[in-house]
Parts: structure tokens; sequence; C-alpha cells
């Protein structure tokens, strides 16, 4: 025996619409009433230009139209006048360099308040390339260590030469006085150990 299922009788809840899908587009179909009907929050805001009437009639030429001068537009541009300028910095151009004064005129020898040129000053005394390294004592005397960068170190008391041509005028606990042995150039020499 063969079972065939035969099409539902036209009257079976099989081809009812469900009440729950009928509810649901019931509702949807009253919100969206509601909401086109009902009223906005704030009023239509006013454009910012108020509408104006610009028609004017046929034929006729508004009060405040401009005349054109095409014979201008054909004129070459002007040169610009400053070919130094730029737009991307700031820069304030400086007031022209004040008008030179005229020299006096030059004295001559017998021109009240005329004097003879002046031999140029001694040249500056050089500084004493000596380094002072420190102190010791010996025979009851104390005595200064030097180093002149080239070679062993260099000892002395005070009113000795050092070198021969630096003369010792007093040892101090950091620092040395010394001079040129004519008394010119004196210098202190501060302790540099090393």
């Amino acid at each position: 025996m063969s079972t065939s299922e035969s099409p539902a009788p036209v009257g079976s809840t099989a081809q009812r619409p469900r009440p729950i899908l009928l509810v649901l587009l019931g509702a949807a179909a009253v919100a969206l009433l509601v909401y086109s009907m009902w009223p906005t929050a704030s009023p239509t805001a006013a454009p910012s230009n108020q509408a104006r009437d610009q028609r004017t009639a046929a034929g006729q030429t508004p009060s405040n139209a401009l005349a054109v001068r095409l014979d201008a537009l054909k004129q070459p541009p002007p040169e610009p006048a400053d070919a130094a300028r730029n737009p991307f910095r700031f820069y304030v151009k400086p007031p022209p360099p004040p008008t030179p004064r005229p020299l006096p005129p030059a004295l001559k020898p017998g021109d009240p308040g005329y004097q003879p040129p002046q031999p140029p000053p001694p040249p500056p005394i050089p500084p004493i390339p000596l380094k002072f390294m420190g102190t010791l004592e010996k025979g009851g005397r104390k005595w200064a260590i030097f180093s002149d960068g080239h070679g062993a170190p260099l000892f002395g008391k005070e009113g000795d030469l050092v070198l021969g041509q630096y003369k010792i005028v007093q040892i101090g606990v950091e620092s040395v006085v010394m001079e040129y042995p004519d008394g010119r150039g004196r210098q202190i020499i501060p302790l540099r150990g090393q």
C-alpha cells in the first residue's frame, strides 16, 4: 500500500497566515504612520540667504552693472617690483644704510693739531709653555716639578731659571709664579697633575 500525501484542505491551518506575523506587520504599519505624522522637534530652519527676485525685465540692465573694459584686459601685466620677495617667509626689509660722511682732510705736518704717526706697540709677551706638575721638598727647600711636553720632567727652586729662559718667582701649594729673566711677563701657572 502506498501512501500518498494529498494536498491539505483549503480551510486547514497550514495555509493560513500565522497570527504572530500579522501582529508584527500591523505594528510596523502603525509605527510608520505615527513616525510620518509626528511633529518635528524644531521648526524648519530658514535659509541663510533670503530669496530675492533676481530676474529683470527683458532688455533692462540693472543699475549696478559693471562696465567691462576689454582694452584693459589686453595690456601686459606689470613687472614684479621686488624679485627677492618670498611669500612663505616673514621678512622685514632693513632700512637703507646711512649715507657715508665725508672724511675730514688729512692733516699735514705744520697744521695745528697734527701728530706724527706713532710706532706700533711691541708685540705681546708669549705665555710660558710649561705645566706645573707638583712640588718636592729636598734639603728643607721646596722644588717645583714642570713638564714642557717633550721629555723628562724639569725641576727648579725659587730664583732658578728653567730651560734657561723662565725664572721661578714663588712656589705655592697649587700654583707657581714665573716670569722672564728680565722681569716681564709675570704669570701664575696652576697645578696640573697627571
